[in-house]
């Protein structure tokens, strides 16, 4: 299968070493046909801000004021990977993609993959891919495999969801809106059998933030296998 580079150099590798979980890779295939043909990733990283009624996006900008402070965590956690000289990757569907102001596109010190099955074109500064597993295969190839380490699921709906219904461990990074904002895209729905809380989670805040006036905690879920 042929994946689309991208148009422009990559942006440099941030070395911070900041202690996540590391998302560890080998080899081999999955659970199903589909599952074979996709990299065989042990854990997934989903980040996302959630309103009250599982708001995350409206008209193509976030539903509630700028969260400076929100945003910079997001920042922290997606673009800080666990070993020196490697970048994380942040996986993302077409209208994430265009929800980020051409300026700031691609994300900086971080691997992005676009995926779309409409656009023809690949998006300057990132990679092409038609599906989730098709990005996960990617990763495997001679250009990308030794420069990879944890793997970001940043949006929408239709990717978190493709990658919260993988069968591998996975941790939830939810920033909770404790507000209700009126919105047009929702997150995907925890399954709480599956996905536990974390009491703590290293370098994560438990208390309450506030800004701009709204309010809003981080949690941590975890799914094992």
């Amino acid at each position: 299968m042929r994946h689309r580079r991208p148009s422009s150099a990559r942006p440099s590798v941030n070395g911070l070493g900041r202690r996540l979980k590391r998302g560890k890779v080998r080899p081999g295939g999955c659970c199903g046909a589909e599952g074979q043909r996709a990299r065989m990733v042990r854990s997934l990283y989903s980040i996302a801000a959630v309103s009250k009624n599982m708001g995350i996006g409206k008209d193509g900008g976030l539903p509630w004021p700028p969260l400076r402070n929100e945003f910079k965590y997001f920042q922290k956690m997606t673009m800080t990977p666990t070993q020196e000289g490697k970048q994380n990757v942040i996986i993302m569907g077409k209208k994430t993609w265009l929800s980020v102001p051409e300026e700031k596109r691609p994300l900086k010190n971080r691997i992005n993959i676009v995926l779309s099955k409409e656009l023809k074109e690949v998006p300057q500064g990132a990679y092409l891919s038609r599906s989730l597993d098709e990005a996960l295969e990617l990763l495997e190839s001679p250009e990308l495999a030794n420069k990879v380490d944890l793997v970001w699921i940043v949006g929408g709906h239709s990717v978190y969801k493709a990658a919260m219904d993988k069968p591998i461990h996975q941790l939830l990074f939810v920033t909770r809106i404790l507000h209700e904002f009126e919105s047009d895209t929702f997150f995907p729905e925890i399954d709480f059998e599956k996905y536990k809380l974390l009491p703590t989670y290293e370098g994560v805040p438990t208390d309450i933030q506030e800004e701009n006036g709204v309010q809003y905690k981080f949690e941590v879920y975890e799914k094992s296998i």
